[in-house]
């Protein structure tokens, strides 16, 4: 099954983002989107998660899907500990027990069974997108939206997170459709690689990554050829 756009149109004033433009993302698995500054990305993903309009075009498969979105800025509650943060997100009519059950499921997952009572203020800039993962996946969820959480982390943490989340998805394989500027997030985590043009977008290159994302490495020779014919798409 997949998820579908099709004939989509989107200009701002003079610049047209998209015009005619369609694609497909795949259920079940992690679409990355890659492409140029300003070619559409963030504004696609804004588009699917009902936060922008199209001008024109349909979206077919989105009816009904409950959206979690996972930001570069984590947007925790700063009132709220990390165990709050993430309860916040469950159904109030939930018994007890079991909304703390499924919250200590998701902080042991982000390995933060320490931190617990800590407020945000009091934690790294890496744990704090820690929680915002687990907060993502603890909301019952169909589809998962990330616009480019890793921004700005050095490599190390960035290597963490992609781990940290390599591992939380695996509990349940959702959708995913993530926007990254860059390509070694993109072959570490996706199931799919979108490559867009400048605008108005077109999708330049459309690949599937064979290798399971858990078995992923950047010293890998596959790694490093895709990564090759990616960096070339890109220009």
């Amino acid at each position: 099954m997949s998820l579908e756009i099709k004939g989509l149109f989107k200009r701002y004033g003079e610049l047209e983002i998209f015009r005619d433009f369609s694609t497909s993302f795949p259920e079940g698995e992690i679409t990355c989107i890659l492409g140029p500054s300003g070619c559409g990305k963030t504004t696609l993903l804004n588009i699917i998660g009902n936060i922008v309009a199209p001008d024109s075009g349909t979206l077919s498969g989105f009816d009904g899907k409950v959206i979690s979105y996972i930001f570069q800025d984590p947007r925790l509650l700063p009132w709220k500990s990390v165990m709050g943060n993430i309860e916040f997100v469950l159904d109030r009519n939930m018994h007890p027990a079991e909304r703390r059950k499924i919250t200590d499921k998701f902080i042991q997952l982000v390995e933060l069974q320490n931190f617990t009572g800590y407020y945000p203020s009091e934690l790294s800039g890496g744990m704090r997108q820690r929680v915002s993962i687990a907060r993502a996946f603890a909301y019952p969820s169909d589809l998962i939206l990330m616009d480019e959480p890793l921004k700005g982390l050095d490599v190390k943490l960035k290597l963490n997170l992609v781990q940290t989340f390599s591992r939380i998805w695996q509990e349940d394989r959702r959708t995913v459709i993530f926007v990254t500027h860059d390509v070694d997030e993109a072959l570490l985590l996706g199931n799919e690689i979108l490559v867009l043009s400048k605008p108005p977008a077109v999708v330049v290159m459309q690949n599937k990554i064979e290798i399971p994302v858990g078995d992923r490495s950047v010293d890998s020779d596959y790694f490093k050829k895709t990564k090759l014919k990616l960096l070339e798409s890109l220009g």
